[in-house]
């Protein structure tokens, strides 16, 4: 049943506007695990650099969220399947849902795998009305999927409202059904929304909601109350967009201009291309000729339109739209998931019973790529410091990292990132190489502080060397040959004298400890007690050893 939403009224600016064009947004948050084709009853979570970035609704009823380690997911709901990120698979599977809703418009532009969105307004006019069309996408995104009764109730959100933002904003709400924003309320269904509603659309506007809360205006309705010079003038022009957001405009950038007719790249294919590997290198020169024509004219793009011709002459586009500007590795990834949904043939969870039907597969191999801008702002650039700057050496270590990444997908070369946490493990964190240069975060993973945070309890320098996880089983006994344990107040039982680490005993020559940690202790399922020692053994090796729950465990060992 679709919702109708309407609110308190708010005065739009003053003088001549053009309305924003009405919008449908189609959203899955948890396309990750849909990708896979488990079924929805089935509590799944979808895992990176061992941390939860999906999770499905029968997860989530067991405590799972996104953000929280592999063994804190298996802790809350011990069932639950775990699958592994596969960027590709979640391209190939989107393609036929996209392909269906070719059916009601051609002007379908694509975000990421599981969230795309268009125009409403001529297909409503041509269905008799938004609840009409609502119901035929939901229709046709069902009937895209085999199986769909089960793999995919319930897993699609649709907004309609005037505007981009609006749209999305709605679908990201729309968690009891589709939620339909009435034509002219868009303003006044916004306005009560907080204003934190802006850094969850983009993440680049943290700063700018940081500072809006501390200034007091903590709803998009009060934000858009200001006088749009005074915004502008404090603010600048990304202030002044998102003002804009805020009352109910479309999201074209103030700095937005008209694309060059003539820019556009394009390479031929010999021998054609069957498979996306074939294309890897294709799809790499492709990005970095695009952007770099980009760059020359002082432009950067927020949406690109991708085309593909065959050797049949076959001729097949589609439009990838980014929250920002895209780099060149942004380009080439959303080339390699739309090739993936066209060179692939299959659909959600890769079996036989999710292929795509014949007739709607591209016909022989693709002989044609091209890259055509589609929203180009101008480029505001990026002010290096006189030391510190990247030189030669760190750009071609960039290019020949993002070729492997090219080559074997986007969460295949992996970076360390700072990290908050009291454990040995939690110091540092694996992110997808991508993401660093187009300056976000994993997807799913949330964004972490620059800024060192003082961790009450975490182990001082140096850090050990081997970092264990999960700790290896252990056995920290006393004299008499019994378990070492530690009280409330964090006393040890007896004096450590050995360890069995492996089936092997091995004498303690000293230690030192313990160290009590009481995480979250106001939490009944996050809430963690622990204490640690450091111990060197009769074989000369120093290691950390943590009890938890009456089980000693070596969680790291030094060099």
């Amino acid at each position: 049943m679709s919702r109708l939403s309407s609110g308190p009224q708010v005065a739009k600016p003053a003088g001549p506007h053009r309305g924003p064009e009405r919008m449908l947004s189609l959203w899955c948050p948890d396309w990750a695990v849909v990708a896979w084709g488990v079924p929805s009853d089935q509590p799944s979570v979808v895992l990176a650099a061992n941390r939860v970035v999906a999770a499905n609704q029968a997860a989530r009823r067991d405590g799972v969220a996104i953000g929280l380690r592999r063994r804190e997911a298996q802790a809350r709901c011990p069932e639950v399947r775990l699958l592994d990120r596969d960027p590709a698979r979640e391209a190939r599977a989107f393609e036929p849902v996209v392909r269906a809703l070719d059916a009601v418009t051609p002007r379908i532009e694509l975000h990421r795998p599981g969230r795309a969105s268009f125009p409403a307004g001529p297909p409503a006019r041509h269905l008799g009305g938004d609840e009409e069309l609502v119901t035929r996408v939901l229709q046709l995104t069902t009937e895209a999927m085999s199986d769909g009764s089960k793999l995919f109730e319930g897993a699609v959100r649709v907004g309609v409202a005037e505007g981009a933002f609006a749209a999305r904003t709605a679908a990201r709400r729309a968690v009891d059904g589709p939620l339909i924003v009435r034509p002219g309320t868009t303003p006044a269904f916004l306005a009560e929304l907080p204003v934190a509603q802006l850094r969850r659309d983009d993440a680049r506007r943290e700063e700018l909601v940081d500072l809006l809360e501390r200034l007091g205006l903590r709803t998009l309705g009060a934000f858009a109350a200001l006088d749009p010079a005074d915004v502008a003038g404090r603010f600048g022009a990304a202030g002044l967009d998102a003002w804009r957001l805020a009352w109910g405009d479309d999201d074209v950038p103030t700095d937005a201009v008209e694309p060059p007719v003539d820019l556009r790249v394009m390479r031929e294919l010999d021998p054609p291309a069957e498979r996306v590997d074939a294309a890897a290198f294709v799809v790499r020169a492709l990005a970095e000729e695009f952007h770099g024509a980009l760059t020359a004219r002082g432009l950067a793009c927020e949406s690109v339109v991708v085309i593909a011709e065959t050797e049949h002459g076959e001729r097949i586009e589609r439009c990838w739209r980014h929250e920002g500007v895209l780099s060149a590795t942004g380009v080439a990834q959303r080339l390699r998931w739309q090739l993936e949904g066209w060179l692939s043939g299959r659909g959600a969870g890769g079996s036989p019973a999710h292929r795509v039907p014949l007739a709607e597969r591209l016909q022989g191999g693709v002989v044609r790529l091209e890259l055509v801008p589609d929203r180009v702002v101008a480029a505001t650039g990026r002010q290096l410091g006189f030391w510190g700057g990247r030189d030669s050496a760190s750009e071609r270590a960039r290019r020949a990292l993002a070729r492997v990444e090219g080559l074997l997908g986007a969460d295949a070369v992996l970076m360390l990132e700072p990290a908050g946490g009291r454990a040995p493990g939690e110091g540092v964190a694996l992110v997808p190489y991508d993401t660093r240069l187009d300056g976000g975060a994993a997807a799913g993973v949330p964004a972490r502080s620059s800024t060192p945070s003082p961790w009450p309890g975490r182990l001082p320098a140096p850090a050990p060397a081997v970092v264990h996880d999960p700790p290896l089983p252990t056995r920290v006994i006393d004299g008499e040959g019994r378990l070492v344990g530690v009280s409330g107040r964090g006393q040890l039982s007896a004096p450590p004298q050995a360890a069995e680490v492996g089936g092997v005993r091995l004498e303690i020559t000293a230690w030192a400890g313990p160290w009590p940690i009481d995480e979250r202790w106001w939490d009944a399922t996050e809430g963690r007690r622990r204490a640690r020692i450091q111990a060197v053994t009769a074989d000369g090796v120093a290691r950390l050893y943590t009890v938890e729950a009456g089980h000693w465990g070596v969680e790291a060992t030094y060099d």
